[in-house]
């Protein structure tokens, strides 16, 4: 089973996300954030499930969607480590990933 691991950005990303939605919608806040992290929970059986992002081209660099937002993560067998917590209408490119090479 692999371990889930989410990076300084993607907790970052998660929290303005959080504070966007609670400036109008609290508790919807707090049970978007539930459900999001409760959506990755399934990478530690199944790692590779997510799909490639077509974006970066790359196998191990994967995403799971939930609502508009994509989950992107590094999959490995043992390790699976959430990226960044997308909005799937902004513009994604490998210059953000600097650490992929």
């Amino acid at each position: 089973m692999a371990r889930i691991v989410w990076t300084r950005q993607s907790r970052e990303d998660l929290a303005a996300i959080k504070a966007y939605i609670a400036g109008d919608a609290p508790r919807t806040a707090e049970a978007f954030t539930r459900r999001l992290m409760n959506k990755t929970r399934r990478l530690r059986r199944f790692p590779w499930s997510g799909s490639v992002v077509q974006e970066l081209n790359r196998p191990a660099i994967r995403e799971i969607l939930f609502g508009s937002y994509r989950i992107i993560y590094r999959a490995s067998n043992k390790l699976v480590e959430i990226l960044t917590v997308y909005h799937g209408t902004r513009l994604l490119d490998d210059s953000q990933f600097p650490d992929l090479d």
